[in-house]
This record gives C-alpha cells, structure tokens and sequence, in this order.
C-alpha cells in the first residue's frame, strides 16, 4: 500500500484548470478590484446579478457600480488596510441602477497583487427563503384557529344580539330606532368580516385535478382587464413548455386575481404596467409538512408592477394576517394567498423596491 501512495505521488499532475474557468463556475458573484477601485474582473454569475457584461462592468470604479457611501467602499479600505479578509452579512448591494439587493458580502485581498481585492457576493439564500414560508404557515395556521373561534363563539351571539335588537325596535319611540339601526348594521359588518375569516378553516378542497396555469392566468388577465385594471397595460411572458400543476383551479384563480388586484391598486395611474411570467425552474425542492417527502417546485409564476414598492418593514410581514397598506384593507387577502399556496404544496415570496414589485410563486407540477 504504501509503495501504491509513493508511486502515486510519483504521477505527473493533470493540467491545470484556467483560473477564469474556475471562478466562472462559482454560483456567486465574484469582483475583482484594483488599487485604483475600478474592477477589473467579474465571472458569469456577477454579470447576472448585474444584469450587465463583462466588457460593461470592467470598464466601471467600484463606486460607479454602488450608491454613495456603501459599507462595501469602507469593507475594500479596510482589507487593503489590514490586508486580511473581512464578512459583512446583510449588506445593502444596491444603486438606482442595480436596485436594492441586500446580501453577505466576503472582501479578501488577492495574493501576490497587491491593492487587488476580491468582493465575494452570497444571494439570500434558499433556506432564507424555506424559513420565510414556514413563518407564512405558521401565520396561517394561527388564524386558521382563530376562524373556527370567530365561527363559532362569535357569530352565533352576534345572530342573537341582532334578532334581540329587531324584536325592541317595535317597541322603541322613533328617535331611538336610529340606535336599532345601528345596532343592526354593526352586528352585520362584523358578521361579514367572520364570513371572511372562514375562508381560512382548514378544509382542504375535496378534488384537485391537473391545472393549466396559463389558462388561469389568462382567465384572471380578462376579468381585471375588463374590471379594476381597464386602464393598465399588461405584459405576458410565458413558458408555452409547462407541464400542468395538480390543484384546485378556482383556488388558483383567486390567488392570481388577489395579486393582480394589488399590482393595479400599486401602479400610477397613467403609465400603469403589470407583467405576468412563468418559468421551468431547476433545483428548488420542499419538504412536505409532517412528511418527509421533499417536492420539486419548478414551476414558476411572477406578477410584476411597476408601483412604488413596499417598505421592507412592511415586506418583512406581508402574508401576515392584518397587515395591509391600504387605510381600508383587512390584511387578509395576502394572508389567504399564502394559505391556498400553502394548501397547494408551494412556496410565496415578495421582492420589492421602487418601480418594480415582484410576487413570485413556486408550485409543484403534476406528478411532481
């Protein structure tokens, strides 16, 4: 054996691997920046994340790329400094031109260059991602309880409270039946936010068959477009290749014509656009609640506005119940979203800055 290893080290080494190969195979954006800041080398993935090439972005300073004053400028001077690597998480990558990306960003000095540095970028992550749906769950269980509550210790007095209040008003002088009246359209509202609220009881749809989610889509497209979106200008952008989702098709509907919804109420009113997007995405697999079988989730569907944007305090707690920017919202329609993609097996997320909102839904094939 020992004569097998010492032949072995004996063996001439394979040629070795071009240094630009290797870093453009690296998932996560990679800069190189000279003393001077001005970049001198991106791979594949930094190209993408700034949806710009290489022959554009080496021809830029490291501050023409990022606003003024990012961490990223002191993180380079201080590994410069020090020359020593250096890790800042949830880093605000972001310009007017890039828009805002927050990201862990690794700075290290390149060996035998000196001033060079190597800006080392990670994407929020897929697990990130995974822990934002289980809290999306977990909000939607919660007023799932809450539904059975209201249906049932709540509704039911309320009955009795506005049958007591028509039983006095024949018995009242005119001047209180104002009070009656009241009473009466009080007990109502609050019975018609119950009936909202039970949409959430945790009844699964008795029959799911193989959806075609283009279909869906374009359903939902005519019913805003002849209603609240008359006035906004749609783009479609689909994938005529997806195979079909298994799931409950007027379920669907109602997710896409919630975010639909929201996109028209968020865009101005002149120049106004929403687009709609599928994809066949690779790789994107979840665990089935109480089970351990995991799901693929390559199917892709964005809704897209070019409306202001939420603010990431509200981003951060969006498909929670209650939380709405609308001074006349209840905060349950992106709550229910979340509930029905939930129900399907899938996965919600918002990305969002000025100009360009982005709802994305992630949902199992058939047979997936």
């Amino acid at each position: 054996m020992a004569r097998d290893l010492s032949r072995s080290l004996s063996l001439p080494l394979r040629p070795s691997i071009a240094a630009d190969s290797i870093l453009n195979s690296v998932p996560d954006p990679i800069l190189v920046v000279d003393p001077n800041g001005v970049i001198n080398f991106v791979n594949s993935a930094a190209e993408q994340f700034f949806d710009a090439g290489a022959s554009v972005l080496t021809r830029l300073r490291l501050d023409e790329v990022l606003p003024f004053a990012s961490p990223v400028l002191g993180l380079v001077q201080q590994v410069r400094a020090q020359e020593s690597s250096v890790s800042e998480y949830e880093v605000d990558f972001g310009s007017a031109r890039f828009g805002a990306r927050p990201v862990d960003v690794q700075v290290a000095p390149v060996l035998d260059a000196p001033g060079h540095v190597m800006i080392c970028i990670q994407q929020r992550t897929i697990a990130q991602k995974i822990d934002r749906q289980l809290t999306h769950r977990g909000a939607a269980r919660s007023v799932t309880g809450m539904a059975a509550v209201l249906a049932h210790e709540v509704k039911n007095p309320l009955s009795g409270i506005r049958g007591a209040a028509q039983l006095l008003e024949a018995n009242v002088p005119d001047g209180d039946r104002d009070l009656i009246k009241l009473i009466c359209e009080e007990t109502d509202r609050i019975c018609a936010l119950v009936d909202r609220m039970e949409v959430f009881t945790d009844r699964q749809p008795a029959f799911r068959n193989t959806v075609n989610i283009h279909q869906v889509l374009e359903h939902v497209r005519r019913l805003a477009s002849s209603g609240f979106a008359r006035n906004i200008r749609f783009v479609e952008a689909y994938d005529p290749s997806l195979p079909e989702v298994l799931g409950d098709r007027d379920q669907l509907i109602q997710v896409f014509l919630n975010l639909v919804k929201n996109a028209a109420e968020a865009v101005p009113e002149k120049g106004g656009e929403i687009t709609l997007t599928t994809a066949y995405r690779h790789g994107v697999r979840l665990a089935r609640p109480g089970s351990r079988k995991r799901m693929r989730l390559p199917l892709e569907v964005t809704v897209r506005d070019n409306g202001e944007g939420v603010s990431p305090d509200v981003q951060a707690h969006l498909f929670e119940p209650f939380v709405t920017t609308k001074s006349t919202g209840t905060g349950l329609g992106l709550a229910l979203v979340a509930k029905i993609i939930g129900d399907h097996g899938g996965m919600i997320e918002c990305d969002s800055e000025p100009r360009r909102t982005i709802f994305r839904v992630l949902l199992p094939v058939e047979g997936g």
